[in-house]
This record gives C-alpha cells, structure tokens and sequence, in this order.
C-alpha cells in the first residue's frame, strides 16, 4: 500500500512538473498580431462623369509565394522571411482586390466605376491586374512588379496592356510593409484611371 502511495505522489510530482513546463513554454509564445490594408486617399478628387464605358475590376491574381496567411519579408536573393506571428487580417490576394476596388471608387468618375462581384451591365470594359512580384524589406522599400489588361465588350483581345513598377518607402516591421503595400495598390489606381480616362 505504501509503495503504492508513493508511486501516486511521485507521478503526480511528474504530472504537475509537466504541466507547469508547459504553460511556461505556452507563456513565452509572443501573440499572433493581425494587419490589414487600406484604401489611399488620392492626390485629387475624382473627375466629373465622361463619356466613357464603365469598367470592372474582375480579379487581382498573386504569387503563391504571397498567398498564406503570413506576412513574407525579402531577406536576400532567393530568400523570403515568413513571420508566423504577423499574419494578414484576410486572404492577402481578396484583401488586395477589395483596397484596388476602394481606390478605383475614389478616382473615376462617379457611375464609371463597377465593384467586384456586382451584376455586370452590358458595354462593360473589364479590368484584371496580375501582381507579378512583391518585393518588402523590412525598413526599407517595398516594390511592387504588376501588369494589367483591359478588355473591351465582346474583344477578342485585350484593348490594353500595361507592365509597372512602383516602388514606396516601408517603415519598421509587418505594419510598415502593409502601410507601404496599401500606397503602392493606391500609385498602381492612379495609373489605370489615368490609362483609362479619357483624356
């Protein structure tokens, strides 16, 4: 019986030793931190309506580098850092299609304008944008590689074709590439509405 007792007592020694390790492991683990991105006011006011055919932001495509919950920083050539505890607030490519479209809305011509995944009206010009490479270094610049088609109603062939690059300054860590980030998706509106406007 006493043999017994002690056996109890040692392993619960164990048990509570165990656990104690545990949640002081658990306690050093440093929170998950969540970042998201936002619309950029544009230099100017939009634009009174012109005769123009609306147009639609379809898609906006990305690296499967990118595509994860983590924020990805450039560590060097052929190296990327992911950081398990900055994530993004949302599916990183749906993020940046809805900030684009929030831009867009800012910049054309009021009625010029159709937000993804709206009903889509005839004589309606749709837009994809390929995001090709998104260079972040943490403090420093972050630039964006992208191209994107234009195509006109019932075109076989997309009426225009653009490649960019833009670059912004990055402030320190994850909340100032996602700063940077959400400027670059604002240069890269001012660009479309500037191709698509007429002049």
């Amino acid at each position: 019986m006493g043999i017994c007792t002690h056996g109890r007592v040692r392993l619960a020694a164990v048990l509570a030793a165990g656990g104690t390790l545990l949640l002081a492991g658990c306690g050093h683990s440093p929170p998950t931190r969540f970042f998201t991105l936002d619309p950029a006011p544009p230099s100017r006011p939009a634009t009174a309506a012109a005769a123009m055919a609306p147009v639609q932001l379809d898609a906006v495509h990305i690296p499967a580098a990118l595509d994860r919950p983590q924020v990805v920083t450039q560590l060097g050539a052929n190296r990327l850092d992911v950081h398990d505890f900055d994530q993004w607030a949302s599916p990183l490519g749906e993020m940046m299609r809805r900030t684009l479209a929030q831009d867009l809305l800012a910049r054309l011509p009021e009625g010029t304008f159709i937000l993804p995944d709206a009903p889509r009206p005839q004589n309606i010009r749709g837009l994809v944008v390929n995001v090709l490479q998104i260079d972040a270094a943490p403090g420093g610049q972050v630039t964006l590689q992208a191209s994107w088609t234009l195509m006109e109603p019932g075109a076989a062939r997309p009426a225009l074709i653009r490649n960019v690059q833009l670059t912004a300054s990055a402030g320190p860590g994850p909340q100032g590439t996602a700063a940077a980030m959400s400027q670059l998706l604002g240069q890269l509106a001012d660009q479309i509405v500037g191709a698509v406007t007429p002049t």
